[in-house]
């Protein structure tokens, strides 16, 4: 899974028939150790989330296992919405 901040919105009127219906959300990779924002990438959202909110995301064919996205073209979903992160520092 990947932590990541949700920095905007993707519209589409022209898709496939599968993601009709779907919320897509540009998210941010996050690396928690460094406090740094990689590399970004849409991801279908399926609790509500908004820009601006770190979320967890899965991907892959982890990310089709929800009922709502079966038999979809997905490689990204929102899964949770952070409250918060703690990392242990390295001894």
């Amino acid at each position: 899974m990947i932590i990541g901040n949700v920095v905007g919105n993707v519209w589409a009127t022209r898709k496939n028939d599968s993601l009709i219906g779907l919320k897509l959300m540009i998210v941010r990779r996050l690396d928690v150790c460094r406090g740094e924002e990689t590399e970004s990438f849409v991801a279908v959202d399926l609790v509500g989330a908004g820009i601006g909110e770190r979320v967890l995301v899965t991907t892959g064919s982890a990310a089709r296992q929800s009922p709502e996205l079966s038999n979809t073209l997905v490689d990204a979903a929102i899964i949770g919405i952070i409250d918060e992160v703690e990392v242990q520092a390295e001894m």
